[in-house]
């Protein structure tokens, strides 16, 4: 069979867009034939470069705007056509959560054959949100983002997502890395010292971790004068040892050059210490929302126990502590079982207990073993849960399953195979924490 191609690489045409995909392009049709068009809205008429073609889509440009979406907007950040961080900032903030809406649906029904109306939570005011950030350097000491699908970096003097706090402090390291001649890292001569900042906030503190691929930082005394004199926020510099030739952001070493080495944050009334390699929701505001959706799901009475899988440092499975009879917590990360535990004696609960253990290991055990919860909740990261740990869940028989996901096509898959297997999908919500990203979060009630 041979299939004919309607455009041709290198060359312009004239098309509308009329629907945005799962990673933020913008989708035109010529006869019949798709085209990604990154930056663009539904409802935008454009000229469109082709780029590449394959057999049965394509990649193009707009290269102009003959007529504008009317759900179109200027974006507020003046990086927005190079940075690869946010892929929505040009959709009026109501189009972005629409879409997300959308996607959300269109996922559990295409993957799961569930077809739910789903309500969303959005936020009032969008901007400045991310608790946790992570910026590369350029040669020169400059700080940026990558660009999309990329290693280059993009040099920028702030970023509208993150702590307004952030600014200041990379300013500071750039005149730091200038000042004292500090090399700066290049991943491909695997040579230089400087990799990246993480910088982590709550609402009154803030922790600066500097990723070397070194032993030590030179003149780490100077940059602690400056960094610690920028604000009363910055509590606590640490150095972060990374000397592998990697893409991961932090190394296996900290060392504490000054002040303290957690923050303090506060959810849902419960307070937490945070490390730097502590998993912890990026949008406080919007976290709030999601664990008081899942645990308002989960309608927990106090004769209840509740399985929390994938619990990280334990924030939802201490948050339904207080309503239940007793709270399990599991997680892979022994780091972060750690901070659930002393998370459970900051907090005075005596009615949780934490497991460091694959799920897919340990549920089956513990099930096998007795254990009957009556309310299971699950937060895998985005490649889902697994059968092993689903079906150890279904054999426990709860009488409901709150499952919080970062993945529509992940919760889709596990809901097929929950629904298959005696359960029915009651509600779903999305969340969404990443404004001006093709990132949502879910929240999907599951009962018997």
């Amino acid at each position: 069979m041979i299939i004919i191609i309607p455009v041709v690489k290198n060359k312009t045409y004239k098309a509308e867009i009329i629907a945005i995909s799962s990673d933020g392009n913008g989708i035109a049709k010529i006869s019949g034939y798709t085209l990604f068009v990154p930056q663009t809205v539904p409802g935008d008429i454009c000229e469109l470069l082709i780029l590449k073609t394959k057999s049965n889509y394509g990649y193009a440009k707009s290269v102009k705007l003959i007529k504008s979406s009317p759900y179109r907007v200027n974006p507020k950040c003046e990086h927005f056509s190079k940075c690869g961080g946010c892929q929505l900032m040009m959709a009026d903030y109501k189009e972005q959560l629409n879409f997300k809406k959308s996607f959300v649906h269109d996922s559990l029904e295409r993957i799961g054959g569930i077809n739910k109306n789903i309500d969303i939570i959005g936020m009032d005011e969008p901007f400045y949100y991310r608790n946790k950030m992570v910026f590369p350097f350029l040669p020169d000491g400059s700080w940026g983002f990558y660009r999309e699908r990329s290693h280059d970096v993009v040099p920028l003097n702030d970023c509208l997502l993150g702590d307004k706090l952030n600014k200041d402090i990379m300013n500071t390291i750039t005149a730091f890395i200038r000042k004292y001649n500090i090399s700066v890292y290049d991943e491909t001569e695997h040579k230089g010292i400087m990799r990246r900042a993480f910088i982590r906030n709550t609402e009154k503190e803030s922790l600066v971790v500097i990723s070397v691929n070194s032993d030590n930082l030179p003149k780490s005394e100077e940059l602690i004068k400056m960094l610690s004199s920028l604000s009363n926020k910055i509590i606590g510099i640490v150095l972060n040892i990374n000397k592998k030739r990697t893409n991961l952001v932090l190394g296996d070493k900290n060392i504490l050059l000054w002040g303290k080495d957690t923050l303090s944050a506060n959810l849902c009334g419960l307070n937490y210490k945070i490390s730097p390699e502590s998993f912890f929701q990026i949008n406080p505001i919007q976290t709030e929302k999601l664990y008081s959706t899942a645990i308002d799901y989960a309608d927990i009475k106090n004769t209840d126990t509740v399985l929390d899988i994938y619990c990280g440092i334990g924030t939802i499975s201490l948050t339904a502590s207080k309503y239940a009879k007793s709270a399990i917590g599991i997680e892979i990360v022994e780091k972060a079982i750690e901070n659930a535990k002393s998370n459970a004696i900051k907090n005075n609960i005596k009615n949780a207990e934490f497991y460091a253990s694959a799920a897919e290991e340990l549920v089956p055990k513990l099930i096998k073993d007795g254990l009957s919860p009556d309310i299971v909740i699950l937060d895998p990261p985005r490649k889902g849960s697994d059968e092993a740990t689903l079906s150890s869940i279904v054999s426990a028989n709860p009488k409901r399953i709150v499952y919080v996901s970062c993945n529509p096509a992940t919760l889709a898959r596990d809901a097929k195979y929950l629904v298959d297997n005696g359960y029915k999908v009651e509600k779903v919500t999305a969340v969404d924490m990443f404004p001006h990203t093709v990132h949502v979060e879910s929240v999907m009630l599951l009962i018997k």
